[in-house]
């Protein structure tokens, strides 16, 4: 009797531990709206985001040799790690970025709760899919889902399709990108996290680095002031290399829609750091939509408590 509690007391610690790490990728990643409301003023989006990748590959670098660990040689690793860079990071990453010059920080953190409806449509595609995704996950979806509406309020979404609607489909686009990469990223599962992080980023710079350079010439612009060079600074440490080793981890332990379930906290966060730091509007009902999106985010990883570990990883 013993012998199986033990494992179930393991299970539970390990689903505890993974949605106090989702918790804490959903902040990190939903003040990255607000630091990039900062920066696009003066820096503009491919700058941006070279800045911000490169930083980010080189300290994952550093922090991935000082832990032990070797970059993989075979090159379709590296394929691999560029498909993963190029949908993890360098296409979002300047989706949100060109949008958040026409939108808000707060309406750009709700456009881009959407990725676990993009993962569950995926899913439904595909025989594997439709027999992983339970009906508590689908309800989950919803409250989640329902819990954005709140957040943003009804006045603020109604405004959904008429203001800057290119910027909108920008940041659903990102939205895609993230529900793919996931996906994808479940192939790393053998790698370390923080080498899988280091890789995917690595690529991510070769391909926005000279993106920037064609498009944007960076060495021609006026000096931004220290705040924007400041919240970039934060958008490459914090928000990109710290926040990719938690999200392979979490790829891992809690799956592609488990993962992706965070999205809808992003958004709460978001909407509220908007309203603290940026002076944008937060209406009442923020209190009960995060409220039923963090009821959502436990509906979707709840079932985990039934499974090994591994498990959540293959859904």
């Amino acid at each position: 009797m013993s012998t199986q509690t033990q494992p179930t007391t393991s299970r539970q610690t390990t689903l505890a531990i993974d949605i106090g790490l989702l918790l804490l990728l959903s902040l990190i990643w939903g003040s990255s709206f607000t630091l990039i409301k900062i920066a696009i003023p003066t820096i503009p989006p491919f700058t941006m985001v070279a800045a911000r990748v490169t930083i980010a590959a080189l300290l994952l670098i550093l922090v991935a040799a000082a832990q032990g660990h070797a970059l993989p040689r075979r090159g379709s690793v590296w394929a691999a790690f560029f498909v993963q860079g190029l949908l993890q990071s360098a296409l979002p990453f300047t989706l949100i970025s060109w949008g958040e010059m026409h939108i808000a920080s707060s309406l750009a953190g709700v456009l881009n709760a959407t990725p676990p409806m993009f993962v569950l449509a995926i899913a439904v595609m595909t025989k594997r899919g439709r027999q992983a995704i339970s009906g508590r996950k689908v309800i989950g979806v919803a409250l989640g889902l329902a819990g954005v509406a709140l957040t943003m309020g009804i006045d603020a979404l109604s405004g959904v399709g008429t203001a800057a609607p290119l910027a909108q489909m920008a940041v659903l686009g990102a939205s895609l990108c993230y529900a793919l990469a996931p996906i994808w990223g479940q192939r790393f599962s053998g790698l370390p996290a923080i080498v899988t992080a280091a890789g995917a980023m690595s690529c991510a710079a070769v391909l926005m680095l000279p993106a920037a350079a064609i498009l944007e010439q960076p060495w021609g612009l006026a000096p931004p002031p220290a705040r924007a060079i400041a919240a970039v600074i934060a958008l490459a440490m914090v928000c990109t290399a710290f926040a990719m080793v938690i999200y392979f981890r979490l790829i891992r332990t809690l799956g592609a829609l488990g993962t992706t379930s965070g999205s809808y906290l992003r958004a709460g966060f978001a909407v509220a750091l908007g309203t603290a730091i940026l002076g944008e509007h937060l209406s009442w009902s923020s209190l009960a939509g995060m409220t039923l999106i963090l009821a959502g985010v436990v509906a979707v990883t709840a079932p985990a408590l039934g499974k090994p570990a591994g498990a959540q990883g293959r859904n």
